[in-house]
């Protein structure tokens, strides 16, 4: 049975140990929170399914299906289907169970000093740097919650209201920026379309060849050239790939991250620590409040996601309609569909039900750094040149029986190495680089 109990358990990307002083002492089993578990496992599992856009096709293909042809039939549909149901709301998810996991180690009776908590976000930022440079995954988020989870140190001990406030008001900042660069990249595209010839773009003022250069910068990422390009180097040997990761992480540190993957990974951390200091994560409210959750979270998640999608398609898939960084609507659709999830999954576990799959995902939940890293390098071997070199040659529909494949391969290795040992690989590598002493593995 599914163990819903409102004790101690691990943070979002693996177990901690709970302090008795002088000397730390690791959680035990019976004490973890089962439904945080689960809620990781289906999380971690989720987010493969945008992930795998990434690793096995073009990078811009993550936003525009035209940039891989999947503008009909089923390509089409597993689009329109995923973006719908999921795009950003794993990652939601995600980040809330971060948060948690911050209030669980350095908050209470068994609170872990300043000292050790940042030298635990430090680990993590190291198999983040990892993640990107030698699994060769520039989508890797572990980097980015490392550094939020050093600001959100700052807020453990507020108050749940508190907490919901900053991050609604992230959010909502968020949102207006997104509007405001939507705006701005629409004037600068009306303005380059004016510029018929390279005499017009050369009579052009420095300053407005520098203003016009954000535009053709950003248009340039889908071009029939830098898209054949990206191919070509991510399809050839570990040299190759490894110099395009440290030309795009450039633009990754100084741009991408600070201005959008940090905050959106801190808003929705903010979140989980108020969820979670509410009760909410330890499915201990009430059946009707989990319903409720669940009903208005994908009616909200749903009306806004299919608005975007059909609008996008009505536009003849105009990146500027369905990029997700420029949509003001995008926060509340991927919020909304997490709150649906979250719902559900609290429910199953407030109604006790037991079953195969939910043990196996709380297994991939307590797993789930080495089951994030696993991704890396199972796709590594199977994209790029350094093994199998499918990047781009499958249809956008048959990456999902990879998915498949992964999600069946996990769900059954997890439940089995943790009935061996008491911890995954990486979560046992993570507390001993944490705590400076060796764990004890086998059971």
């Amino acid at each position: 049975m599914v163990n819903c109990e409102p004790l101690d358990t691990d943070s979002i990307l693996g177990k901690n140990r709970k302090y008795t002083m002088p000397k730390p002492e690791p959680v035990t089993e019976s004490a973890r929170i089962q439904s945080l578990d689960v809620l990781r496992g289906f999380a971690l599992l989720g987010i493969l399914l945008l992930n795998i856009i990434g690793f096995g096709l073009h990078s811009a293909s993550y936003f525009n299906p035209t940039v891989d042809g999947a503008t009909s039939g089923i390509n089409l549909i597993v689009w329109g289907s995923v973006d719908v149901l999921f795009e950003g709301s794993m990652r939601c998810l995600f980040s809330i169970l971060f948060g948690a996991g911050v209030v669980l180690f350095t908050t209470g009776s068994g609170a872990k000093s300043a000292a050790l908590y940042y030298r635990r976000s430090f680990w993590l930022l190291m198999f983040g740097l990892l993640d990107i440079y030698l699994l060769l995954w520039l989508g890797d988020i572990l980097v980015a919650y490392a550094v939020a989870g050093a600001i959100l140190f700052l807020f453990r001990n507020r108050s749940s209201r508190w907490l919901l406030i900053a991050s609604i008001t992230m959010v909502l900042i968020m949102s207006a920026y997104y509007a405001a660069s939507g705006f701005g990249l629409n004037l600068l595209r009306t303005a380059s379309q004016e510029i018929t010839s390279d005499q017009q773009k050369a009579a052009l003022s420095q300053e407005d060849r520098e203003t016009l250069d954000v535009w053709w910068n950003f248009e340039s990422d889908f071009a029939p050239k830098v898209i054949d390009e990206e191919l070509a180097q991510r399809r050839g040997g570990f040299q190759q790939n490894l110099q395009f990761n440290l030309k795009k992480s450039r633009e990754l540190f100084t741009f991408q991250m600070p201005l959008y993957s940090v905050p959106d990974a801190l808003a929705m951390m903010l979140l989980g620590m108020a969820l979670f200091k509410a009760g909410v994560l330890s499915a201990s409210r009430s059946r009707g409040f989990y319903v409720k959750m669940a009903l208005i979270g994908f009616a909200s998640g749903l009306t806004v996601n299919l608005y975007e999608v059909v609008t996008f398609r009505q536009s003849s898939f105009d990146i500027l309609v369905g990029f997700p960084f420029v949509r003001p609507t995008y926060h509340i659709g991927r919020l909304g569909m997490a709150t649906g999830y979250l719902g559900v999954v609290m429910l199953v576990c407030k109604m006790g039900i037991s079953s195969w799959l939910a043990q196996r995902l709380a297994a991939v939940g307590r797993m789930a750094l080495t089951n994030y890293l696993s991704h890396s390098l199972i796709c590594l071997i199977l994209f790029t040149g350094v093994g199998f070199s499918l990047l781009g040659t499958l249809d956008r529909w048959m990456l999902y029986p990879i998915v498949l494949a992964i999600w069946v391969f996990q769900l059954l290795i997890s439940f089995w190495w943790l009935s061996c040992f008491k911890f995954g690989p990486v979560e046992w590598l993570w507390r001993l680089l944490t705590y400076g002493e060796r764990p004890p593995m086998s059971r």
